[in-house]
């Protein structure tokens, strides 16, 4: 529909397949599957409740009457009650013991725990894919000798590949963090109106440990080892700010990677793929801007700042709970999945095939390396019986003088040049050239990255390798 709105995160940025885990079908499917588990567990710990009655709502689960639940909830008001009689209109057998003694969320909260525990897994499998390229790229261009950066200023010689690792490190933290709240996250579990489980016992005839197994039951039933041993009316809203939190987190990470490739772009270094047929703008025509970067970093920041919502909301639950958080959830948490898959998407994008111009980066190496180069050319000159001190204030006086030469007459670096002309340094050009190789500045750098890809990379690798191979596809 083009005369309402309709959010770009579907349209321009996320998979269908995250967005699916958000739909109303994953929702109501998931409810009905959720009062199935209910049923037949209760079944099981001996409520009359029949197999009949059972099979009945199995072969219902999938085939959803919405027009009826939509009719109901306009007579109503109520979401879940209006699903409990549409499930009933198509089961008529089994329609007296849906929903027997749950809360709406029974179905609600639960649903959200298990869609948002799906995303995480989305998330995972993207991480460990964009990991992987990086990998690749790392290992590649590990001999690649780049200048350092502190303060945005020429530093110490690392290489490209060395460079590429403290992005994949930072997916690795986050991919820790994202395995440690997968494997802590808990079911709400049956628990009730106010969580005392209090409708159970009744119906149970006050039998505690029936109560108990009936919470166990269902948990293991949808996919949880373990449910909150205590709630409120819902799950804790904590719960929400940790997982949205540990979206963030990867967030900042693809955010601090875009920035790198974009001023690496702007300085012709490396560059995102970029179209046969894209138009970097509508005016200059020769540009290339780096837009997918650019994308990563609008969506998070959005990321970055939708994570206060479930904070401020987990921070403001009166008592069992109050409804402030519901509205705000529906759109917070399903809008920080939907942007976060975005930005993997165009992560793994970009890291699958970004492009190194080599002889640019050697031309700013060496533009740079000479005042870098320095004390080694002393330390050549010390060993040929040559006096430290002199030396260096030699070298600082012609250093001086390359860098007026650079920055006031925009000429090349002629340090180099400089001291092979002055006898006082007995060195020739050859011997001044062979002190500065780059590959002599670039330390350990080349070994890191193997001893890094080695030690932690292809471990995570290995653990996950029947998730590795997807590809991304960015709609715009």
């Amino acid at each position: 529909m083009r005369n309402t709105y309709n959010t770009p995160l579907n349209s321009r940025y996320s998979s269908k397949e995250m967005s699916y885990l958000f739909s109303d079908e994953m929702k109501f499917k998931t409810w009905r599957k959720l009062w199935v588990a209910l049923a037949e567990s209760e079944k099981e710990l001996g409520l009359n409740i029949t197999d009949e009655q059972i099979e009945e709502l199995k072969k219902n689960i999938d085939n959803i009457n919405y027009e009826v639940a939509e009719k109901r909830e306009k007579e109503v008001r109520h979401d879940v009650m209006s699903h409990v009689y549409a499930y009933g209109v198509q089961c008529p057998a089994a329609k007296g013991i849906i929903h027997l003694g749950a809360t709406s969320c029974y179905v609600g909260d639960n649903t959200d725990i298990i869609i948002m525990k799906e995303a995480l897994k989305v998330v995972k499998n993207k991480i460990i894919n964009v990991i992987n390229e990086l990998s690749k790229f790392a290992v590649k261009y590990k001999d690649v000798p780049t200048l350092g950066f502190t303060h945005l200023q020429p530093a110490q010689l690392t290489t490209v590949g060395k460079r590429a690792t403290l992005w994949i490190q930072d997916l690795v933290l986050d991919l820790e963090n994202i395995e440690f709240v997968l494997e802590k996250m808990r079911f709400r579990g049956v628990k009730g109106t106010t969580g005392t489980q209090a409708s159970f016992m009744e119906l149970f005839n006050e039998n505690e440990d029936k109560v108990k197994a009936l919470d166990k039951m269902v948990s293991r039933k949808m996919g949880f080892e373990d449910a909150f041993k205590v709630t409120g009316q819902t799950y804790p809203r904590k719960l929400d700010s940790i997982v949205l939190n540990t979206l963030s987190e990867v967030a900042q990470s693809a955010y601090k990677f875009s920035n790198d490739i974009r001023l690496l772009q702007s300085m012709k270094e490396v560059e995102e793929p970029f179209e046969k047929n894209q138009i970097g703008s509508s005016a200059m025509a020769y540009k290339r801007n780096p837009m997918r970067c650019e994308r990563i970093g609008a969506l998070a920041r959005y990321i970055i700042v939708d994570a206060l919502n479930p904070a401020i909301t987990a921070s403001t639950q009166w008592f069992e709970r109050t409804l402030d958080d519901s509205a705000n959830k529906r759109i917070s948490v399903p809008e920080a999945f939907l942007a976060l898959d975005g930005v993997l998407n165009l992560y793994l994008n970009v890291s699958s095939n970004m492009v190194v111009y080599e002889k640019v980066i050697a031309k700013h190496v060496n533009d740079e390396l000479p005042f870098m180069a320095t004390e080694n050319i002393i330390m050549e000159c010390v060993k040929k019986g040559g006096d430290r001190q002199e030396l260096h204030e030699k070298i600082r006086t012609h250093s001086m003088e390359a860098a007026h030469r650079v920055k006031s007459e925009g000429l090349n670096n002629d340090l180099l040049d400089r001291i092979a002309n002055d006898s006082f340094f007995n060195l020739t050009k050859e011997e001044i050239l062979s002190s500065v190789d780059p590959n002599k500045f670039v330390g350990r750098a080349p070994s890191q990255v193997i001893d890094f890809v080695e030690e932690v990379v292809k471990p995570i690798l290995k653990d996950n390798e029947k998730l590795l191979g997807l590809q991304a596809h960015i709609q715009v």
